[in-house]
């Protein structure tokens, strides 16, 4: 019988993922374990293999199509031995109940329209014109164009795969003037409400504040979506107390040299090269050892009291910022943290971490020195109970045994969840941070 491609759960959080490209077509011949398609949710990009071995009878969602549902069918493949045809045909029964693509969904049909017969339906998944003009499959990006420029979609020719109207479709349509402005909403009818921002403007509210012609609308990916709806949720949930400290880094920047001196090479190359974010990690790592009470998360029924220091790191990518996680930072060595971040922050930016690698953690750093940002306040991120933020090095006046020297000093900001790490504790945790940079030593023993 015909075996059921869906769409994969590819972390514990997803609900609907974009499906980005086929790497088979249909009439393909797959076996388990292929890679067969690559799927971006709103962090990675990830890839799928087959856990099944057959022939790709039908492709129900096409490639670019956004918002498909966890479970939703995405394809069927025949069994070994099985009529390609015959499963084309089982595909279609199964896939009417699970609505493949969000991204697609057409408008609700008007209420005299009567139920369609499931076997005479097409596959809700199916980007294209239904019969009778009712339904105009469009890419979410055509649909806003469509509304902001008033024009009908149900007049628009889509050039996308099985009919569907996208971006440029829309554009074509405004610059002929070939398509008719969508229709006025009758008088006395309600209008659909515009989806509010986190406790802002309306969209239509704020554009009204601006001149016609003047900004181009971008809609939101995936990933600023989950970054706005969590800062949201960590601002609102989140009762945030900030400490900040100024550490002194002569003796960890003449460490950081000499290790860096001493690094073996391998190919021509140094095995290692320690940055000081790399000893900012691993300090951070130690004093959460040494101050095991600020090492937790809140529940609302339990403190969860972490054993090991997993250490997030901002690392911004186009578009927004992810945080791979060192785990167990407090047992590894300065090198293994290092190359560990290397290799996490690179694929950060393709794009091509695993959920496991960047879900989690018990801490974060946030780092903007390299930027010139003299101090900031990070926003925690939940479950973490502490981010720290931290500011560039830099030259300042100091004084030592009242006397006036010049010292690099960097100053970090401790951002903690009042619920469970308190004024004091902050204050003791960031101390501990403090004596590991200003005394590295301590971090090799």
């Amino acid at each position: 019988m015909p075996i059921n491609i869906t769409m994969p759960a590819l972390s514990p959080t997803m609900e609907e993922g974009n499906l980005a490209k086929w790497l088979v077509k249909e009439g393909d011949k797959v076996k388990s374990g292929d890679v067969i398609a690559e799927i971006e949710t709103d962090k990675a990009t990830m890839e799928v293999e087959a856990v099944d071995e057959g022939t790709v009878a039908k492709i129900v969602v096409p490639a670019g199509t956004d918002g498909v549902k966890v479970n939703a069918l995405i394809a069927v493949l025949a069994a070994d031995g099985e009529d390609v045809a015959a499963a084309t045909k089982g595909g279609n029964g199964a896939a009417a109940p699970a609505p493949a693509a969000k991204a697609e969904a057409p408008a609700p049909a008007a209420p005299s329209a009567p139920a369609a017969a499931p076997a005479a339906a097409p596959a809700a998944a199916q980007p294209a014109r239904a019969e009778g003009g009712a339904r105009v499959f469009s890419s979410p990006l055509a649909r806003r164009l469509a509304k902001d420029t008033g024009i009908d979609l149900s007049a628009v020719a889509g050039t996308g795969p099985h009919g569907r109207v996208v971006k440029k479709d829309v554009e074509a349509a405004v610059s002929g003037g070939a398509a008719k402005p969508a229709a006025a909403p009758a008088a006395g009818a309600a209008a659909p409400a515009a989806a509010p921002l986190a406790k802002g403007m309306s969209e239509d509210a704020v554009l009204k504040l601006f001149e016609p012609g003047s900004y181009e609308l971008v809609p939101h990916d995936g990933m600023r979506k989950t970054i706005a709806k969590r800062l949201v949720e960590s601002k609102q949930t989140i009762p945030h107390f900030y400490v900040s400290v100024d550490c002194e880094l002569d003796a960890l920047l003449a460490l950081r040299a000499q290790l860096n001196a001493a690094a073996p090479e391998q190919g021509g190359k140094p095995v290692y090269k320690l940055s000081v974010n790399d000893m900012v990690i691993k300090a951070l790592a130690l004093a959460l050892r040494d101050v095991p009470n600020a090492n937790v998360s809140w529940t609302e029924s339990n403190m969860v009291k972490h054993k090991h220091a997993d250490v997030g790191v901002a690392v911004s990518i186009p578009g927004g910022l992810i945080t791979p996680i060192i785990r167990q930072a407090e047992l590894k060595s300065l090198s293994a943290i290092s190359n560990e971040m290397k290799d996490l922050g690179q694929r950060a930016k393709d794009r091509k971490l695993k959920p496991e690698e960047y879900q989690g953690g018990t801490t974060a750093v946030s780092n903007m020195g390299m930027m010139g940002v003299k101090n900031f306040a990070a926003v925690v991120n939940s479950p973490h109970a502490t981010i720290l933020a931290v500011g560039a090095g830099e030259e300042r006046v100091v004084v030592k045994n009242k006397q006036m020297v010049i010292a690099n000093v960097m100053t970090v900001t401790l951002s903690t969840d009042h619920r469970c790490v308190d004024g004091a504790l902050g204050a003791e945790l960031l101390g501990a941070f403090k004596r590991y940079i200003e005394n590295p030593m301590g971090m090799l023993v």
